[in-house]
């Protein structure tokens, strides 16, 4: 089971790596258009966790001394922030121009993902 957990952090963070890099390689781009590879990130980075928190709490359930219990704060901040990425790209995909303050914002926001799940133990 922790191998499987491991695999699945790996994939989360890989992806929400990629939705970064993603939305960074449009700096230059005029006019910037959003990559669809950001939403496939994006969806790949959700379900990584979504499975990780699933996991997650069978575990503190069936072992609760070794697994302590889950701040379920930290990961509904992180979800609703992921969603509105997500909304923020399904919206504007298939746009001909990425608005820059859309683009600025999902930077941003993901660049706060990261900082709660590095910072927020």
């Amino acid at each position: 089971m922790e191998i499987l957990n491991s695999i699945l952090l790996v994939i989360h963070i890989l992806s929400v790596i990629g939705i970064l890099a993603l939305l960074l390689l449009q700096w230059n781009k005029n006019p910037r258009k959003l990559n669809p590879g950001v939403l496939h990130s994006g969806l790949t980075a959700l379900l990584a966790g979504l499975i990780m928190i699933g996991l997650r709490h069978s575990l503190t359930v069936s072992d609760a001394t070794k697994y302590p219990a889950l701040d379920n704060t930290k990961f509904s901040i992180k979800l609703v922030i992921l969603i509105i990425i997500l909304l923020l790209g399904y919206k504007n995909v298939k746009k001909p121009v990425l608005p820059r303050n859309i683009w600025l914002t999902m930077i941003v926001l993901t660049v706060i993902n990261i900082g709660i799940a590095s910072a927020w133990n």
